[in-house]
């Protein structure tokens, strides 16, 4: 079977549109010293903006999701800082490497991998702690739980406390509460089914002042160049480093199809295959891992699966031609996740996958 008639269904990097193949080889221009490339570029973020559906300011990094992730704490916390880390999975924790990085305090916050987070846990914490900034998961993807995250931010907001949240397998696949973070934090290979290679970030008047009273030990991994970036109508941007042109063509592509969609269209999409790939799931005697539909993410379904899943992915791949992922950590063997996000966010594409694994059960 050629690569070509696989059907990958992986929580990211997504199978990538056509067109959006196609905008990726366009010819580039010079970003540095072609004019045009400033009128594309400001565009490109008006979309972000509508995405996001934030007032705040947008930025694109070149680099993949996990860039995002090590410069927002990089950029925010200081020697010292107390940070909290609010962890039901793999990503969640992984901040915490981020704030020992910077010599900063992680204090992790675990609640149950299947199961989401209590506010009034978080409100006991913040009262009793100074923290600079908080950091969370959205969408566990290693999990499939989608974190209610609506009332934390709420208790993390009154007490002053700045907020990031890993949105980067939920953005542009179910509503994010962008009006409460910080700095919320996507990827082009999500939800948005483009290419991996760049981060998206929003970034609050209240996170950009605490990057610039924190000193900057990085370049690259920092937001703080970006801060004064300039994008003139008639000229050539100044940015801190020649960005992925065509990775920005792919990510434009993207963009138009969400807003040509409409956001509300494609969160429906995305909650009726989601709905329709657990249905089909529990006829083969398959279960979600979260612990309620409430907390299943809309954008990748991760069933327990008892110590088959890497079996039952390799025969999907060889048998079938149908890719997904297994999952990680711990877990790695007891859970297999079908990715139902962006463009694979489709019933025909979700059906062909648990056919093949009804096949395969079989």
């Amino acid at each position: 079977m050629t690569q070509r008639d696989e059907l990958l269904m992986t929580p990211g990097p997504t199978a990538v549109p056509p067109d959006v193949l196609d905008a990726m080889a366009r010819p580039p221009v010079n970003p540095d010293v072609q004019a045009e490339f400033s009128p594309f570029y400001r565009d490109l973020l008006d979309k972000l903006a509508r995405v996001y559906d934030t007032d705040d300011d947008v930025l694109v990094l070149s680099g993949e999701g996990m860039l995002g992730l090590e410069a927002s704490v990089a950029s925010l916390v200081a020697p010292g800082d107390e940070v909290l880390c609010l962890a039901n999975g793999i990503f969640g924790e992984g901040f915490a490497d981020f704030v020992e990085m910077q010599d900063g305090d992680p204090v992790v916050h675990d609640a149950p991998a299947d199961a989401g987070f209590d506010p009034e846990a978080v409100k006991e914490l913040v009262e009793d702690r100074d923290f600079a900034v908080a950091t969370m998961v959205h969408c566990e993807t290693p999990t499939g739980v989608l974190n209610d995250l609506g009332e934390v931010l709420g208790v993390l907001q009154d007490a002053g406390v700045l907020t990031v949240v890993d949105a980067v397998s939920s953005l542009g696949g179910t509503p994010v509460p962008t009006d409460r973070i910080d700095v919320c934090l996507g990827a082009s290979q999500k939800c948005f089914s483009s290419p991996a290679g760049l981060t998206t970030l929003s970034v609050s008047d209240a996170a950009w002042s605490k990057v610039e009273e924190t000193e900057q030990n990085s370049f690259y991994a920092s937001l703080e160049p970006w801060r004064d970036a300039d994008i003139p109508e008639d000229a050539p941007p100044h940015l801190p480093y020649t960005h992925a042109v065509s990775n920005l063509y792919a990510l434009d592509a993207s963009l138009d199809r969400l807003l040509d969609e409409g956001l509300g269209e494609v969160y429906d999409r995305h909650e009726a295959v989601a709905a329709q790939c657990r249905e089909r799931g529990r006829d083969l005697g398959l279960e979600p891992f979260a612990e309620s539909d409430a907390l299943c993410s809309p954008t990748v379904t991760a069933f327990r699966t008892e110590s088959r899943a890497g079996e039952l992915q390799e025969r999907l791949a060889d048998d079938r031609g149908v890719v997904v992922a297994t999952g990680l950590g711990d877990l790695a063997d007891d859970v297999l996740r079908v990715g139902h996000m962006g463009y694979n966010a489709d019933p025909d594409r979700v059906e062909r996958t648990m056919d093949a694994l009804a096949d395969v059960l079989d």
